[in-house]
């Protein structure tokens, strides 16, 4: 999920280059430059949304169990978990 949106916001900023007539005036561009770069803008935002909410989902979600110790030093062994 998280390519995807970084191949989603590559694309818009793909749109929002054609849209400024960087690299010259492309017929259906020509007359609505104003629509496509907003195109673009729309999504470099939606692959960025992406991108992050995808990140978001993974994690230590609080699951990681941690070893309890009884004894001192060689004699300490595990005695159970607590999940941290």
């Amino acid at each position: 999920m998280k390519v995807i949106g970084y191949v989603v916001a590559v694309v818009g900023l793909v749109v929002i280059v054609l849209g400024s007539g960087f690299f010259g005036e492309i017929g259906f561009v020509e007359d609505n430059f104003l629509y496509v770069s907003g195109a673009g803008v729309l999504l470099v935002v939606i692959g960025a949304a992406m991108s992050l909410v995808a990140g978001k989902g993974k994690g230590k979600q609080g699951s990681e169990e941690v070893p309890i110790y009884e004894g001192v030093g060689k004699k300490r062994k595990v005695v159970g978990y607590q999940r941290g």
